[in-house]
């Protein structure tokens, strides 16, 4: 018998192990619980290195409390800074681990239907949406559809989540216009925007002096239509643009002599 292992993610203990003892009984998914979203990725890594590599996770779409509507995006090197006490919320996690281990099929738990938040999943890497008051016989058809390639979604939720994708795809062929009428320049500047760096981190980062980094940071809100570093950023992510690795060099930097770039 081929058996399903099962990591169950959700910071509300007594759903997490009530969960977790109803599919045990099942006799072909061996199953655990993980309380928060580092919790959860020190499971994942512990069983990769032991050769026993987890199926499926069944994620809480509230996990950590964050508000709804937040961008799922958080790069898993991001997510694995978090600390015990930290907070990553459920579909930032569904991101990070589908970067990590794309194996791994995820299905989102959610307290109730909601449309944006679903195609928020889908496009995080979630292979399916699953209201936590359902019974378990939906949630074993999904977690074994899923491991089939499969995508479950609520038949209520089908024609509000197609909606939402194609605007979603919408907005991100607008953004994509916007960040490659940048020039190569700018799209670093951007990426180090992504990554939260301020006009002096910039500077230092490119070899560039503040003054033509802030001139630099004009031009990309002027060409992308924005007000905001915030904006700029948020249509960065839509378009598809990560934030620089702060840990390694640049490649090809434009080094700035004289006042001039080189």
């Amino acid at each position: 018998m081929v058996r399903i292992r099962v990591l169950v993610v959700d910071d509300h203990r007594i759903f997490a192990e009530s969960l977790a003892a109803a599919l045990a009984a099942e006799p072909d998914v061996d199953v655990f619980a993980a309380g928060s979203g580092p919790a959860a990725l020190r499971s994942l890594d512990r069983a990769a290195a032991e050769g026993r590599r987890y199926d499926v996770l069944l994620v809480d779409a509230d996990l950590g409390g964050r508000l709804p509507g937040v961008r799922p995006a958080v790069p898993v090197r991001e997510v694995r800074e978090v600390g015990e006490d930290g907070l990553v919320d459920g579909l930032s996690l569904v991101a990070g681990v589908r970067a990590a281990q794309p194996h791994v099929r995820i299905v989102v738990l959610a307290e109730k239907d909601d449309p944006r938040r679903a195609a928020l999943a889908l496009q995080a890497g979630a292979s399916g949406w699953v209201a936590k008051d359902c019974s378990l016989s939906r949630l074993l058809t999904v977690v074994r559809g899923v491991l089939r390639e499969e995508t479950h979604l609520p038949p209520a939720l089908l024609t509000g989540v197609l909606k939402e994708l194609t605007a979603a795809r919408r907005h991100r062929t607008e953004s994509e216009r916007l960040v490659e009428s940048l020039t190569p320049r700018e799209r670093e500047v951007l990426r180090c925007m992504v990554a939260g760096l301020g006009r002096k981190a910039v500077a230092e980062r490119l070899f560039l002096s503040p003054h033509t980094v802030r001139t630099h940071m004009q031009n990309v809100l002027g060409k992308l239509g924005v007000h905001s570093t915030l904006a700029a950023v948020a249509l960065a992510r839509r378009a598809g643009v990560g934030p620089v690795q702060l840990g390694q060099a640049l490649t090809g930097d434009v080094v700035e002599r004289g006042g001039q770039l080189a």
